[in-house]
């Protein structure tokens, strides 16, 4: 595999030449007021920019015919040609190759220098298959992989965020949002690759030994590290009745909620959204009680699997020189009194202490862990229920407005020419917060604001 690195790449896309592809290319032929303002856009100081998103599109444009005639004498040869911005890539089987390499070389040489372009010799590198081969960053060897190298100095870094708060990258001092950047990149690259190994179910379960050194990171930033309190509730609609509440009500939770100049608000506090990468890691893409059980089990101490649910929080507390920054909230529906309803199994799943759990049927709320930041929350039980979804705490005229002639029904496979579901109610909520009741939702907005403001 031979590696060609071009010399200053963005910088030869000058001003001139960006504005004359559009107007002279016969695919585009802009007018030369048209051409001049793409430039003016795209490009900075004379130049296009390494970074812009548009700067890679218009240089893949203007290489077109390069990479047509770098095509051409790869066939020539035997190779295989890709380009990744600046970085030429040939790679052949064929041994015979090597006796021919300085003629090859020679003829890319000139249509390179041809196109404007300069060879950085400094950067050009001939790979064997023995050898590692990479590409753009990658180790492409049998599949596509990260070097290895990268890898151990990500898992450096994160350490030394959950033990110091801060980290370096390249002797600079590091966000974790660059650090992410880095999982990211990593985790992409095994998800990639389990999605071709279709012999195996890849989920949070069967995490491999390096997947679990990557799974502590997001623990830390959403659960552990998290500026804003973090609230999970157990469906999706769940967060719009509490928004829209919170809206309600800015005026008398400021530590909650703020109403900006524009009209806007902005709140203090988070809701965690259900995503691919939590259902990676925690088994969080679902909505009730599991995924609740699923977050506990990290922050828990009790013995269960130690191979599927790691002691996270107990590994970071350890080590961290600064305890978790912001509550985590986990909100359910009052069903304490029904054993197959998802509190009343998850009060059973956290062995919650009878004591505990009286003050818990009387505050509605508790920390379920002495030194941990994660809280148990439940809405009141309301017009004498023994047990109540979060929907009951609207009042009967809210509960029983119409829309288009139909009904609100709050049950799953509901008559659609006679009701409509949650999704069109919470909407209805979210648009008339202004002139909803909401004072059933007081206890449960108390309940968050007294932890918010103790913790």
């Amino acid at each position: 595999m031979l590696n060609i690195d071009l010399e200053n790449f963005f910088d030869s896309f000058h001003f001139g030449r960006v504005s004359g592809f559009f107007e002279k290319n016969r695919k585009f032929k802009l007018p030369h007021e048209v051409a001049i303002v793409i430039a003016q856009l795209t490009c900075y100081k004379g130049c296009l920019p390494q970074g812009a998103p548009s700067s890679p599109i218009i240089t893949n444009l203007i290489c077109q015919i390069l990479d047509m005639r770098l095509l051409k004498i790869a066939k020539k040869y035997k190779l295989d040609y890709t380009r990744y911005a600046d970085d030429l890539t040939f790679s052949t089987n064929n041994k015979c190759f090597l006796e021919k390499q300085s003629d090859f070389y020679m003829e890319v040489s000139k249509e390179i220098n041809n196109a404007g372009f300069k060879i950085n010799d400094k950067k050009t590198r001939l790979q064997f298959k023995d050898s590692k081969q990479e590409v753009t960053g990658l180790v492409v060897n049998k599949k596509i992989g990260v070097d290895r190298t990268y890898c151990k100095k990500t898992r450096a870094m994160a350490h030394n965020l959950y033990k110091q708060g801060n980290f370096k990258i390249n002797d600079n001092d590091g966000n974790i949002k660059q650090l992410e950047g880095r999982f990211t990149f990593i985790n992409q690259l095994d998800f990639y690759n389990n999605q071709l190994d279709k012999t195996k179910n890849h989920t949070f379960r069967i995490l491999n030994g390096r997947k679990k050194q990557y799974h502590k990171f997001p623990f830390y930033k959403y659960f552990f590290c998290n500026d804003k309190l973090l609230i999970v509730t157990e469906g999706k609609t769940d967060i719009v009745y509490l928004k829209a509440a919170l809206k309600n009500f800015y005026v008398e939770y400021p530590s909650l909620i703020e109403k900006k100049a524009d009209g806007n608000f902005n709140f203090k506090i988070t809701f965690l959204r259900k995503s691919k990468r939590l259902n990676y890691f925690f088994g969080v893409g679902m909505d009730g009680a599991d995924a609740m059980k699923n977050i506990f089990n990290y922050f828990s101490s009790q013995k269960r699997d130690e191979k599927t649910y790691p002691n996270f929080f107990q590994y970071i507390n350890k080590i961290c020189e600064c305890k978790p920054k912001s509550p985590v909230i986990l909100v359910f529906d009052n069903e304490l009194c029904n054993d197959k309803k998802p509190l009343s199994n998850f009060v059973k799943y956290v062995k919650l202490a009878n004591a505990n759990k009286k003050v818990f049927e009387e505050q509605l709320s508790i920390k379920l862990i002495d030194n941990g930041n994660i809280f148990l929350i439940t809405n009141p039980l309301v017009n004498g229920k023994s047990e109540c979804e979060i929907e009951d705490l609207f009042n009967i005229e809210t509960l029983e407005h119409k829309i288009n002639g139909k009904t609100f029904s709050r049950k799953d496979g509901y008559d659609t020419e006679k009701h409509y579901g949650k999704d069109i109610f919470s909407k209805y909520i979210s648009k008339n917060y202004k002139y909803i009741d909401f004072s059933g939702f007081k206890i449960v907005l108390d309940n968050i604001n007294r932890i918010k403001e103790t913790y």
